[in-house]
């Protein structure tokens, strides 16, 4: 079943209605973000498709039953080549481009405990060389548990805070971003709603898809919510 809002065009900074398609049961479940943005998608799943889904690379990703419960799993390494350095694993939403927005989610991740266990999430995807993704990596350095932007060159940390690492274990875990491209404020949540984890200012990119995956590893995710503005590709 369709889950997402049909995309629409920004006209003079006021946008059109657009008309939801979704499972009224994953609507009914979607979480307080505290946001004035519309419900532009949501999937949790149970429908166990994936057709609302842009995987890098569709060998990598399946769904995987558990219990009476449906997850996408990212299960084995993409075979992509970046055009520069950036996360090998990534599957985006379909059809959907927004400015500002709230992506609340759950996501498990499934590889061995190491320095660098981790799991990302993308935004402000607009092609492969060109995109921010923010990195829950174990333990915290120049190139994990940071916020990145990919501009035509290996990936930069532009995070203004972050902690000493993410404490991933076999667990779910729950994660959000907030992104107001106006001001380029970018908040990231892990499991405490309250208080961000990583916060970063960046405006250059002011659209882009959003997305899923790990930069070298492997992970489960459920319950995606989209709030936001959708604005057309072209803008």
């Amino acid at each position: 079943m369709l889950r997402h809002l049909l995309q629409v065009s920004l006209v003079s900074a006021v946008f059109s209605a657009a008309v939801f398609a979704a499972d009224p049961v994953c609507v009914k479940k979607a979480p307080d973000v505290s946001t004035k943005l519309p419900l532009v998608f949501c999937d949790d799943f149970q429908s166990g498709s994936s057709e609302n889904w842009l995987p890098g690379d569709p060998k990598a990703w399946k769904m995987t039953k558990l219990g009476d419960n449906f997850a996408f799993d990212q299960f084995q390494q993409s075979k992509v080549k970046n055009p520069v350095r950036s996360p090998f694993n990534r599957c985006l939403i379909k059809d959907v481009t927004v400015s500002d927005f709230v992506l609340d989610l759950k996501f498990q991740s499934t590889k061995k405990d190491y320095g660098h266990r981790d799991l990302c999430l993308f935004f402000g995807f607009q092609d492969p060389s060109h995109h921010y993704y923010v990195h829950f990596g174990k333990k915290t350095d120049d190139h994990a548990n940071q916020i990145f932007i990919v501009d035509e060159k290996p990936r930069t940390k532009i995070s203004t805070r972050t902690t000493e690492g993410t404490n991933w274990d076999d667990e779910w875990h729950h994660a959000r971003i907030f992104r107001e491209v106006k001001s380029g404020r970018i908040e990231i949540y892990y499991d405490d709603m309250k208080t961000p984890v990583m916060t970063a200012t960046d405006k250059t990119f002011t659209w882009g898809q959003v997305g899923i995956g790990s930069f070298d590893d492997t992970g489960r995710f459920d319950n995606v919510y989209l709030f936001g503005n959708p604005v057309n590709k072209s803008k």
